[in-house]
């Protein structure tokens, strides 16, 4: 068999795998299943929460401490600590208060891949981006690194919103990984990322040069999130996916938008696919505008439960401050259910610019998200084109099969890069 049409065997790696909101889980599920569908071998290695894969992909769990979800008040108990990764996870967080969870996956990445060098052609990480792969490199290991957008830009989006010094002060001691995150980037052979928007930002924000980077677009499953006609959609119901309770999503944008909406469409509500943190700022900001009643949160649920909140849904909001992609967005889009988004990053670059496809609106400003989901509720004819014209477009410009491909190509380049040195 040519070289160029060999079967690949690759270890992808991603530390946080959120089986259902969150962008990793959903790449890493759908990428490898279509990366077997093309006949190569693909083994996962994620740390927790653990994604959920095709049967045909083996899975290897490495556990964390999880030690950000309770902090600053969780120390965990002695028998707990089996390694000294797990000894140094612990103490960069409870002492610097950085994020410390991609240095410790790919400490325990390194530590499960040496062993198994000769098992694989290459290593594909998912935003991880740790030091780790730095002692997998140095062995002699291909290593193919996805940012989908650089977590610099989150510390930014953070640091500006924070409140006071101490949340500044919080902010900046947390993002401190994203130095670590920078170093690797630059020193590995390939980072591939998910639209030109994300490029051009991995360069301002990790000093990656342009030539070393290529843009795939992720994908959708469109037999999946397609329409389902049967279903009827739900007066003023609004659907949003978020999977983490930060300022770059953008949610509180939305909620303040809910309730000037709710003032004059009291049958307006919102539906959420994720879990909100108790004391966040999105569950302050539902009890603040005394909307409780008003938004539902959704977790755990399938595929095909999702697709049917959307059939459910009379518009699909995408109110994040910057994306890298999005996949909600085309997920929406394919299924057939109008969306309204932001131009936050590189949202229109893949839901359209022109206001067929999506409706636009500036990011950060929940009057205009009232304004334009008003003008959608109360002119059916646009919405139902725009669910139309949105479907056509996600469905025909993105897929996973084309991802994969993609992707296969990637790797064969880093491949030949790394063996021709």
């Amino acid at each position: 068999m040519p070289e160029a049409e060999r079967p690949l065997r690759v270890a992808l790696l991603v530390y946080r795998g959120k089986p259902h909101c969150g962008g990793q889980g959903v790449y890493t599920r759908h990428l490898s299943k279509a990366l077997v569908d093309l006949g190569h071998h693909v083994e996962v290695f994620s740390g927790p929460p653990y994604p959920i894969l095709d049967e045909r992909v083996p899975l290897h769990q490495l556990r964390s401490l999880d030690m950000w979800e309770h902090f600053p008040w969780f120390i965990p108990w002695p028998r707990l600590f089996k390694t000294r990764i797990d000894v140094g996870e612990f103490l960069l967080t409870s002492i610097t208060g950085t994020f410390a969870e991609p240095w410790a996956f790919s400490k325990r990445a390194e530590r499960a891949l040496l062993p198994r060098l000769a098992d694989f052609d290459i290593v594909h990480d998912n935003q991880c981006l740790g030091s780790g792969l730095l002692g997998i490199q140095a062995a002699g290991m291909p290593i193919l690194g996805t940012v989908h957008h650089p977590i610099t830009v989150d510390r930014r989006i953070d640091m500006a919103n924070a409140p006071n010094w101490h949340k500044r002060f919080g902010a900046r001691r947390f993002y401190a990984f994203t130095r670590m995150q920078s170093r690797v980037a630059r020193q590995l052979p390939r980072i591939m990322t998910v639209s030109e928007n994300s490029m051009s930002d991995i360069t301002e924000g990790h000093g990656v040069h342009p030539g070393k980077m290529r843009v795939v677009h992720v994908g959708v499953d469109p037999e999946l999130f397609r329409p389902l006609p049967h279903i009827t959609r739900i007066p003023g119901r609004l659907m949003t996916t978020s999977s983490s309770d930060v300022p770059m999503k953008g949610l509180v944008h939305l909620l303040e938008a809910v309730a000037k909406l709710r003032t004059e469409r009291p049958e307006v509500e919102l539906t959420v696919i994720g879990t909100p943190n108790a004391d966040g700022p999105v569950m302050r900001t539902i009890k603040r505008l005394g909307i409780e009643g008003a938004v539902h949160f959704v977790s755990g649920v399938t595929d095909e439960r999702i697709v049917e909140l959307y059939a459910e849904a009379e518009l699909a909001v995408v109110p994040s401050l910057y994306e890298g992609f999005s996949l909600p967005a085309i997920e929406a889009m394919s299924a057939g259910v109008p969306v309204v988004a932001t131009t936050g990053g590189a949202i229109p670059e893949v839901v359209g610019t022109d206001g067929t496809t999506a409706a636009l609106v500036p990011p950060g400003d929940a009057g205009a998200l009232a304004v334009t989901i008003a003008e959608l509720l109360d002119d059916p004819d646009r919405r139902a084109s725009i669910g139309r014209l949105g479907r056509e477009r996600a469905a025909g410009r993105y897929s996973w099969t084309a991802t994969a491909a993609q992707t296969v190509q990637q790797y064969r380049e880093v491949i030949e890069l790394v063996q021709g040195r």
